[in-house]
């Protein structure tokens, strides 16, 4: 189903993957966006296969999971409304790193990487923008788990 609401570009200018874009870069990517429903329970993504896409939460709850060389399922985060996913495959064409799933009834927008593609040949300015956003948000998320790594270390120091 194509993506068109009137409150979709503030909903959009309000996640981390599209702040700081002009509105013309925002039209030109809200078009190349295709939204995806899932029912609680379903999985999204799974660790391990091939990737060819992000995506944005519009609604509902993701659980994020790896599994342990031990075959144990270990709980990674949460994904909530704004938060994306996904979009290490498109920088660095890799197979998924985890398995997503719908905790609740769920909608997403996919990015495809071949739309992500058009977006650099029509408006590199945009594409640098959205490039900078993942990039930031790669940086938390590192940021994050050096602390909860440390967190451990010092627990197991004690």
């Amino acid at each position: 189903m194509a993506v068109s609401a009137p409150d979709l570009k503030a909903f959009l200018l309000a996640t981390p993957f599209f702040g700081g874009l002009p509105e013309p870069s925002l039209d030109l990517l809200i078009s190349m966006l295709v939204e995806r429903r899932f029912d609680a329970g379903a999985t999204v993504v799974a660790e391990g296969e091939q990737g060819r896409s992000m995506f944005i939460v519009k609604s509902g709850r993701l659980a994020v999971r790896k599994r342990a060389n031990s075959g144990n399922v270990i709980p990674i985060s949460a994904l909530e409304p704004g938060d994306f996913f996904g979009e290490m495959t498109l920088i660095e064409m890799q197979n998924r790193s985890a398995t997503v799933v719908a905790e609740t009834p769920t909608a997403l927008y996919e990015l495809t990487a071949q739309k992500l593609y058009a977006c650099y040949k029509a408006d590199i300015h945009a594409y640098v923008i959205v490039l900078q956003n993942i990039n930031r948000e790669l940086c938390r998320r590192l940021r994050r788990a050096d602390d909860r790594f440390m967190g451990q270390r010092m627990r197991d120091d004690n």
